[in-house]
């Protein structure tokens, strides 16, 4: 077991592999760099040129050659009939010597009768295969077959045509794949001794060009260095390149504003914290309403239906007893819907099932019901879903909006619209209350639901804004898909 444990952790880990890789990769001089990335992009591009031409061409060979067989054959087939006829086998036989010599790519020709005898063949003093009769047996009907097989003359294409619909007997005709292998196998070596070519002026130019940009590289590297040791004055040389100049220039002006940035790093620190107070403020006050919800309503349901648990247990005349019971069954319903209405609060199902539009409208049905003097108008036009972490920071925003207007507002009725614009989503609610100052409540930190929603739209990156007045308060929200 030691040595299995010691054999372990001799062997390198992955992530120490990938360290390794890195570090190699980092030693490597920029000019090495830029010449292999320069060789390697050549020769993938030039051998995948090389491959895919090779390839088209291959296939428009093949299929070149396969029409032509086709169109020999069939040629063949209508000009033997009348020696077939007059039985005239040296016509036929010169027919086929003729059409194979003036056909580069034919191997041979041959012809026999509908019985499967030999009629005439090209195979000279080598004697005819009769392996070709049994690899290939003749067919019943009157089109014209190709096969394939393979051969120590290479890929051979047998074509086959009927001869007087097969009643005279049949044609057959080989063509070879060797010289249109020969042509795709010379345009190949071309392409590649050109791809060669081209890589070694490529490695050339990569030596001009890294010589050339390494050097202000060099001295912006060794300008960096001083900057990383504290010293700020030290400043990059000017190069009379344009691009090269305009680099040296921003990253002296990087330097001259690096104090600026220290400041501006520490201001937003000071603002982060300050922004994580106002949250926990938050969270506790969200905390501090659950706890008062679930004391006034579910503590004082659960307490009333144990007193009467209790009293009922004294009562002896069954008609006061189911009276009893009904009253402690009617509490029960009410504080289940009390939990459930919480739970709803806390985080409603039906968001993450069904998306913000379905929230939305169970929402303000319950809203409707808790305060039943408020009438709520929601529109929502949003297509398809949206990302969780949007649905969810939208329904909070339009909870607390809808919430602060009948809480605080005095309103009496609530218009909500939730439309998709521009990879944008934007919500307005808007009602009829009296309004307040916004600003004036956010300074004196009065609000906590203001910066809530301030604080979620800006999360994702969105934009929060408030208009209110006597005759009511309007919030906009803006948040990206």
């Amino acid at each position: 077991m030691s040595e299995l444990a010691g054999t372990l952790a001799r062997q390198p880990t992955r992530s120490g592999w990938s360290r390794r890789l890195w570090k190699m990769a980092g030693s490597v001089s920029i000019r090495t760099k830029i010449m292999g990335i320069v060789l390697a992009l050549t020769v993938i591009l030039g051998l995948g040129v090389t491959w895919e031409v090779r390839t088209v061409m291959a296939q428009v060979f093949i299929n070149e050659l396969e029409s032509r067989g086709q169109s020999v054959v069939s040629d063949l087939a209508a000009r033997s009939v009348d020696p077939i006829l007059l039985n005239d086998t040296y016509s036929l036989y010169q027919l086929l010597t003729e059409t194979v010599a003036n056909h580069p790519d034919a191997l041979y020709a041959f012809v026999v009768d509908s019985n499967g005898h030999v009629l005439a063949h090209t195979f000279g003093e080598e004697g005819f295969p009769v392996s070709l009769l049994d690899k290939n047996p003749l067919q019943p009907d009157n089109q014209i077959h190709q096969f394939h097989y393979n051969s120590n003359r290479g890929r051979i294409h047998d074509f086959m045509a009927p001869i007087f619909d097969g009643r005279a007997g049949y044609v057959r005709l080989g063509l070879t794949e060797t010289r249109l292998r020969g042509i795709i196998d010379a345009v190949t070596g071309q392409m590649l001794l050109t791809t060669l070519v081209v890589a070694v002026i490529g490695i050339l130019a990569a030596m001009l060009l890294t010589w050339l940009l390494t050097r202000p590289i060099l001295s912006l590297v060794e300008t960096t260095r001083q900057v990383g040791q504290g010293n700020l004055a030290a400043r990059a040389s000017h190069w009379a390149d344009d691009e090269i100049g305009a680099l040296a220039d921003a990253f002296n002006q990087m330097v001259a504003d690096l104090q600026v940035s220290r400041q501006a790093i520490a201001e937003k620190e000071a603002a982060r914290g300050r922004l994580l107070e106002q949250l926990i403020n938050a969270q506790e006050e969200e905390r501090k309403r659950i706890a008062r919800e679930l004391h006034d309503g579910v503590g004082q349901s659960l307490t009333s239906l144990t007193v009467g648990l209790k009293v009922a247990g004294q009562i002896q005349e069954p008609a006061l007893l189911q009276q009893k019971y009904a009253e402690m069954h009617q509490v029960a319903v009410e504080t289940l819907d009390q939990v459930r209405l919480l739970s709803r609060e806390l985080r409603p199902s039906v968001l993450d099932d069904l998306g913000l539009a379905a929230a939305l409208e169970r929402y303000v049905v319950e809203f409707t019901q808790l305060y039943p003097e408020l009438h709520v108008d929601l529109h929502c036009d949003l297509g398809e879903r949206l990302s969780p972490t949007t649905e969810t920071t939208l329904y909070r925003i339009i909870q607390e909006a809808m919430t602060n207007a009948a809480r605080h507002g005095d309103a009496s009725t609530v218009s909500v619209l939730v439309s998709r614009r521009d990879g944008k989503v934007q919500a307005i609610i808007e009602d009829d209350g009296h309004g307040f100052d916004p600003v004036a409540a956010q300074r004196a930190g009065e609000s906590v639901g203001i910066h809530a929603m301030m604080e979620r739209a800006e999360l994702v990156g969105g934009s929060l804004a408030i208009e209110s007045g006597e005759e009511g308060t309007t919030v906009y929200a803006e948040v990206p898909t």
